[in-house]
């Protein structure tokens, strides 16, 4: 059964308990017990695995029975998606930015996925209600080793749905935010691969040689790739890995929630990125003065 509006039922798919962390399997995933010994314990893994490639995959976050919850939430918001082809680079700055002829900025990419904006995001939906959770931003800190992270200020990318339908795919790419939060709703029938290349730059490096090669088809050597099912938990430093979603095959689009946290409050996207991801922009892009921990090109 679906309920109005395309939301599951949730008597059919589970149901979130009053007081509970959203969907959490805390028998997996104990962020129930807030600093707890089986808490600690799976902050030390996610540590573990993000020092030594700044990426880690917590599986079976969300409980199985939730899952059609994920996939039907997802459905339901796709058609809201701002769907364009757009040329872009992997820095998301001006295509016409004066830079060297050599600067990997001049590649051209064709980006052909969508974004829902976080407005446009019921309240009661299953991905908005983890992301303001107090206890689910708490252990996401936590797994980073920061003593906060705080909701990512922009009032569109906040928290958002990635859509990328069968042909197209989300291009190589550095996130705005250094601290990214992400899971799987809907598995496409093939293709749809994350590749990321760990650190391919850091807070005082461009890396451009390397990104160049990556972003050429000669940086094979920089690249690893990530299988993911839905309901797995990413947890991922994108502003300093190259990374993106492999072109999607067969009739299924991939849907992927994206939870946008930053260590530094008040992050807002630049007037041109919320642009190309959303199609338009609000006064807080245009009034708010850019805030950054880093002088890195985008």
């Amino acid at each position: 059964m679906v309920a109005v509006g395309g939301w599951a039922d949730a008597g059919e798919t589970g149901e979130v308990a009053a007081g509970a962390v959203p969907g959490v399997d805390v028998e997996r995933y104990p962020l129930d017990e807030p600093g707890g010994e089986r808490w600690m314990d799976a902050v030390r893994g996610a540590r573990a695995e993000l020092a030594a490639d700044g990426c880690c995959v917590l599986r079976g976050f969300i409980r199985p029975e939730l899952l059609g919850t994920l996939r039907i939430e997802g459905v339901a918001l796709a058609p809201q998606a701002y769907y364009t082809v757009q040329d872009v680079n992997a820095y998301n700055i001006p295509l016409d930015a004066d830079l060297p002829a050599d600067h990997p900025g001049r590649i051209v990419l064709r980006r052909g996925n969508a974004f829902v904006a976080r407005d446009l995001i019921p309240r009661e939906a299953l991905i908005h209600q983890l992301y303001t959770d107090t206890r689910f931003q708490r252990f996401v800190a936590e797994c980073f080793d920061l003593p906060e992270l705080h909701e990512y200020t922009d009032p569109l990318a906040g928290l958002c749905l990635n859509v990328v339908a069968p042909g197209n795919s989300h291009p190589w790419h550095f996130d705005t935010n250094e601290f990214t939060v992400s899971m799987l709703t809907q598995e496409p029938e093939s293709g749809g691969v994350f590749e990321y290349c760990p650190n391919i730059r850091s807070r005082t490096a461009e890396n451009l040689a390397d990104v160049r090669a990556v972003l050429t088809g000669e940086g094979e050597e920089f690249i690893r790739r990530l299988e993911l099912r839905p309901g797995d938990l990413q947890l991922f430093q994108g502003r300093f890995s190259l990374h993106r979603v492999a072109p999607v095959g067969g009739t299924l689009p991939r849907h992927s929630a994206i939870f946008a946290y930053s260590d530094t409050p008040g992050l807002i996207g630049t007037a041109e990125r919320t642009r190309q991801l959303f199609g338009r922009v609000l006064p807080d892009h245009l009034a708010a003065g850019e805030v950054r921990g880093d002088r890195l090109l985008d």
